[in-house]
């Protein structure tokens, strides 16, 4: 059925529980896994560029010391699973578009994700990643809550 599922985190609680129900999915499916982490763009405006340069710096060891360590416990725990894992990571400032941009170059037909439930004020203020994934995806998303 499914080959190769995409596992997309941002290293929350939530995303490590998809993490967990696409691993046990690939497992029985006999599927491997890519998982995933969508780098955020640095953008900033300053009067000095001295500072810019600086921040920027700052901003990108901890933005890769994030993505490393949910990828890490992607790999990890995919180990533990015995499934075979791939990991992948993208800079991109619209995680939807990453998302389905990894799908398609990983070859993955199915992508395991989680939502955050946000709704209202907050769903419209921050948006939500999975909702934009299932809308704007050609490939099947399961979601997990």
């Amino acid at each position: 059925m499914y080959k190769n599922l995409l596992l997309p985190t941002d290293g929350s609680a939530l995303s490590e529980k998809a993490v967990l129900h696409g691993l046990q999915l690939a497992r029985t499916l006999g599927a491997k896994v890519t998982g995933f982490y969508a780098l955020p763009e640095f953008r900033a405006f300053a009067y000095a560029g001295a500072i810019i340069e600086d921040t920027q710096a700052i901003f990108e060891g901890q933005s890769q010391a994030q993505a490393d360590a949910a990828l890490a416990f992607i790999a990890t725990a995919a180990q533990e699973a015995g499934v075979p894992c791939a990991i992948a990571q993208i800079t991109n400032d619209r995680p939807y578009e990453a998302i389905l941009k990894a799908a398609n170059e990983h070859g993955c037909d199915l992508i395991v994700m989680a939502s955050h439930g946000r709704r209202g004020i907050e769903g419209l203020l921050m948006g939500s990643e999975t909702q934009k994934v299932l809308t704007h995806s050609s490939i099947p998303v399961l979601v997990s809550r």
